[in-house]
C-alpha cells in the first residue's frame, strides 16, 4: 500500500510538472495575414561573392534579387550608435578583439568588414538600403548590452520602415520587452537544440530555451528554430499542440533548404545557394 501511495504521489506530481511545462510552452496567439509566410528571407543580407555579411552591399543585393527579405542583428556601441553587426567582438570578421557594445562607433569604422571596401553600417543606413524589403530584425544581445535601450533603439529605427517588419531574439528578454512595449510588433522566439549544440550556457537555461519553456513570458508570434533540430521535444509538441508561425534558420544551399522546406517552416532565413527569386 505504501508503494502503491508512493508512486501514485509521483505520478501525479509527475503529471502536474508536464502541464505546467505545456502552459510555459504556449506561443502567442496567430495573428491574422503573417506578413512572412511563405518569404525567403537573406540571412545577414545576401551575402558571398566577396559581398560581406551584414554589409550595406549584402542589403543592397538583397533588396535589387525581388522576392527576397532580408536577415540582420543590431547592437549597440558604447556612443549609443544602432550598428548592424553579428557577434559580440570584431575578432572574426575584422581581425581585431573589439567588442562592439564597449567601443565608439567611429572607433569601429576604421575596421574593414572581411578585407572588404564595406564597413560596419548604421541600422539607418540600411533600412534605407533595403528599400521596403520584408525585413527581421534580430536583437542582438551581447554580454554587458542594455536591453531596454537596445530594443528601445530599434523600436524607434524600425518605425521609420516602410515595408513589413519584425524583430527576433535568443534572449527572452529582448521578446518580453517587445510584447509590453511594442505589442503590435511581430516578435519571435529564437531558438534550437542548445544542449546538443553545447552552448556555453548552465544547463538549466539551455533546457528551458530548447524547449521554448519561456513562451509563457515573451508569448512569441512565431518560433524561429534551427532547421536541423525539428526533432527536439519541445519545438515538435509546441508545434503539434499551437501550430505557431515557424521560421528555420539557417539552411544554406539548395539541399538545406529543401529539407528546411519539407520540414514545414512557414519562413526561411537562408544563407548562399539559393536561387533569388525562389518563394518558401
Amino acid at each position: 500500500m505504501v508503494f502503491l501511495y508512493v508512486l501514485g504521489v509521483v505520478l501525479t506530481a509527475a503529471l502536474i510538472l508536464f502541464l505546467l511545462a505545456l502552459l510555459c510552452m504556449a506561443p502567442g496567439r496567430r495573428r491574422p495575414g503573417f506578413p512572412f509566410e511563405g518569404a525567403m528571407i537573406a540571412h545577414r543580407g545576401l551575402h558571398g561573392d566577396g559581398v560581406p555579411e551584414n554589409s550595406l552591399a549584402a542589403f543592397r543585393r538583397a533588396a535589387e534579387n525581388g522576392g527576397l527579405g532580408a536577415e540582420l542583428d543590431v547592437q549597440l556601441t558604447s556612443d549609443g550608435k544602432l550598428v548592424v553587426f553579428h557577434d559580440a567582438t570584431l575578432t572574426r570578421v575584422c581581425g581585431v578583439d573589439l567588442p562592439v557594445t564597449g567601443t565608439a562607433y567611429e572607433e569601429l569604422l576604421k575596421y574593414p568588414l572581411l578585407d572588404s571596401g564595406e564597413r560596419i553600417p548604421l541600422f539607418s543606413d540600411v533600412i534605407s538600403a533595403l528599400d521596403g524589403i520584408p525585413l527581421v530584425c534580430e536583437i542582438k544581445v551581447s554580454p554587458g548590452a542594455d536591453i531596454p535601450a537596445l530594443c528601445a533603439a530599434a523600436l524607434s529605427a524600425l518605425r521609420t520602415y516602410q515595408g513589413p517588419y519584425c524583430i527576433e531574439s535568443f534572449h527572452p528578454a529582448a521578446v518580453r520587452w517587445f510584447k509590453q512595449n511594442a505589442p503590435d510588433v511581430i516578435r519571435g522566439q529564437l531558438s534550437h537544440d542548445m544542449i546538443r549544440t553545447r552552448e556555453k550556457l548552465p544547463f538549466p537555461v539551455k533546457f528551458l530555451l530548447t524547449n521554448l519553456l519561456t513562451n509563457f513570458y515573451t508569448r512569441p508570434d512565431f518560433i524561429a528554430y534551427g532547421f536541423e533540430h525539428t526533432d527536439t521535444f519541445g519545438f515538435r509538441l509546441c508545434r503539434a499542440l499551437w501550430h505557431p508561425y515557424t521560421a528555420a534558420w539557417t539552411p544554406r544551399g539548395e539541399e538545406e533548404i529543401e529539407k528546411a522546406r519539407k520540414a514545414g517552416f512557414d519562413a526561411l532565413i537562408f544563407e548562399r545557394g539559393a536561387k533569388p527569386n525562389e518563394k518558401a
